[in-house]
């Protein structure tokens, strides 16, 4: 019984941090006014990699022993245990597949991003693209995501846009 109300110890100190990363990557975002798309894919990149580490050390061996000897123990954590591992699966899923899908967008940032008003060839192409994530992708066709996106892709061309002129 000493052992388990240990192993409980540290099971509920994984869950509470485990939480406080839940609760920060769902926090607003603050970032500058004039960020481009390519934030979104980094961003999204960043969180897939952080929620794909924790998922592999929800899945080391050392973790797997400590979570079997509580259910032999038939322990009251494993309810939340359990809601946390699935609340960071589905988080590293949705990184996961929004940066899939915010990748077929990248190949328009570069030609967004070029100083030259010449851009606006490419817009209908990446209107449809963005379109196609909207209706397709299970997670980010959410308003919040598609107005963060839409946001950075005009920030890109109003900065393009200036440099354009500054320079030209």
């Amino acid at each position: 019984a000493e052992v388990t109300e240990k192993l409980e110890e540290v099971v509920m100190i994984w869950i509470k941090q485990i939480g406080q990363v839940l609760v920060e990557s769902k926090q607003i975002r603050r970032e500058a006014d004039d960020v481009g798309p390519s934030a979104e894919l980094e961003y999204w990149k960043s969180r897939m990699s952080s929620f794909n580490s924790l998922l592999e050390e929800i899945k080391s061996t050392k973790v797997k022993k400590i979570i079997s000897i509580l259910q032999a123990a038939r322990s009251k954590t494993l309810k939340q245990w359990k809601e946390l591992d699935g609340s960071i699966t589905i988080a590293a899923n949705e990184a996961k597949d929004n940066v899939r899908y915010l990748y077929t967008l990248d190949k328009f940032f570069g030609p967004l991003a070029n100083a030259s008003p010449v851009m606006m060839e490419h817009i209908p192409s990446l209107m449809s693209t963005v379109c196609m994530i909207y209706c397709i992708s299970p997670y980010y066709n959410t308003s919040e995501h598609m107005t963060s996106l839409f946001l950075k892709i005009t920030n890109q061309m109003i900065n393009t846009c200036k440099t354009y002129l500054c320079e030209g």
